[in-house]
């Protein structure tokens, strides 16, 4: 039962591969053209996404596309914020495929943020970022951040001590994202040094979606907040499960 002082607040991360189906390793070359133009069943993926995100307070997106040829030129994050009923939104193109396809980070929100952030996050090849959205008023307020991390350990690692500095002082914090890495990897540890969050609490693989067996999606909350509930569901056909997660944010981080 939820304290008076708490709120829940059911979190949703999920990589939406642009709408794109992939169900098996050969599909990455037999549909690879399914990810840089706009045929398949994409619009068919995003009302199954947003029927799953309709479900959730605050969503995390990565690989969504913000309007390029592939998706037919629709901003999937504000199609999806339409489709599934959030009145807040925010995204961050951050890579262009070839000039036919760009990528970006979104979220989606019930909730109104007092101000949201985009950062360029380091890296030997650029293109990643991280959406920082903030909720209530002061340090104590909720925070919570969307990213999309780099494939090399090296890249992560910059990548992560980046993200500990933005969040080293936010108390009641939220990190969630395709981390392309294991919780447990060494680069992960300068987040459970230098801020609140905490490791994850049980593993739950999310990739590849078809045989999960990789757990290298994540919501990591801080020791303020209490996990109540974590599953791995899936995303359309996407080659990511997303992750949902409810938790217990104390009600003055929301005020």
């Amino acid at each position: 039962m939820t304290s008076p002082h708490t709120r829940t607040l059911r979190l949703l991360t999920a990589n939406i591969q642009a709408g794109s189906s992939t169900r098996r390793y050969s599909d990455y070359v037999t549909r690879s053209w399914s990810h840089a133009l706009p045929a398949g069943r994409k619009r068919s993926s995003l009302d199954a996404i947003a029927t799953l995100a309709r479900g959730h307070d605050i969503v995390g997106l990565q690989e969504a596309d913000p309007g390029s040829l592939r998706s037919g030129f629709t901003n999937q994050t504000h199609y999806l914020a339409q489709r599934a009923g959030f009145n807040y939104w925010s995204h961050q193109p951050n890579r262009r495929m070839g000039g036919v396809a760009s990528s970006a980070n979104g979220l989606l929100s019930k909730l109104e943020p007092v101000e949201v952030q985009d950062h360029a996050l380091p890296g030997r090849i650029g293109g990643r970022g991280v959406l920082l959205a903030k909720f209530g008023d002061g340090e104590d307020g909720l925070a919570v951040a969307v990213a999309h991390l780099s494939l090399g350990a090296g890249s992560r690692m910059s990548q992560l001590g980046f993200i500990a500095e933005l969040l080293s002082d936010h108390p009641n914090a939220v990190l969630m994202g395709d981390f392309n890495c294991l919780a447990e990897r060494p680069e992960m540890q300068v987040l459970y040094q230098k801020t609140r969050l905490q490791p994850p609490g049980c593993v739950v693989p999310t990739f590849p979606s078809w045989r999960p067996d990789r757990a290298i999606d994540h919501i990591l909350v801080s020791s303020n907040l209490q996990t109540r509930s974590v599953e791995a569901v899936p995303a359309a056909f996407s080659d990511h499960l997303a992750l949902a997660m409810a938790i217990d944010v104390p009600a003055e981080a929301l005020r």
